[in-house]
């Protein structure tokens, strides 16, 4: 057998591992796009590379792995371009019903200052009226009739406690006499009846 001939099978059992090989490395590097989609995570050239345990010139250059991560970081971006504008969405929508929010509660304020000014307006207009028809002579008057019952409740004060104390000595004083007038009619009881008292005296004596 010449030379060409035995090279031949080796020949072809290189390029068949070799394809076996690529075609391996292409199924690690799909299945890597799967599972970065399915995490939301953001795809390139060197979390591919990474991920499948292939080399960067390996997806720049077979053309199916080329084609397969450039769709894949494409999606990748038009979905986060996606989730981006959501995002802002939701930033201003919030943000929205805040200034809404925001709004009717100074719209609330201001009525409710409103209000109040209203009723401060009212108010000093209740005191100039009464301003206005009291008299210099009057608030004088006042004054000094204030002063003067003042010191009528302060001597009423003290007359009060004056005769609370009489009473009290009052009172004492008719317990006192109370006692005297029982003493005097057991002293005439036992003089105008003698055996009585003696026999009183005799039972005490026993």
């Amino acid at each position: 057998m010449t030379e060409p001939a035995r090279s031949a099978p080796r020949t072809a059992a290189a390029l068949a591992a070799r394809h076996r090989d690529t075609q391996a490395a292409l199924s690690r590097v799909r299945d890597t796009i799967a599972r970065l989609r399915r995490e939301k995570t953001p795809v390139s050239v060197a979390a591919v590379a990474r991920r499948a345990g292939v080399s960067r010139t390996f997806l720049y250059t077979n053309p199916d792995a080329k084609t397969a991560v450039a769709e894949a970081i494409r999606e990748s971006g038009d979905q986060r371009s996606r989730l981006l504008a959501e995002a802002d969405d939701a930033r201003e929508a919030t943000w929205r019903e805040r200034a809404l929010n925001a709004e009717d509660a100074l719209k609330a304020a201001h009525a409710e200052i409103y209000g109040q000014r209203a009723r401060i307006g009212e108010i000093l207009g209740r005191i100039r009226d009464l301003e206005a028809k009291w008299t210099q002579d009057d608030v004088q008057r006042i004054t000094s009739e204030n002063t003067t019952l003042k010191q009528r409740v302060r001597q009423l004060s003290t007359d009060n406690r004056a005769l609370d104390e009489r009473l009290t000595a009052a009172r004492s004083n008719l317990r006192f006499q109370d006692r005297r007038i029982a003493d005097l009619e057991v002293r005439l009881t036992e003089s105008a009846n003698p055996d009585l008292s003696a026999n009183a005296q005799s039972e005490t004596a026993h």
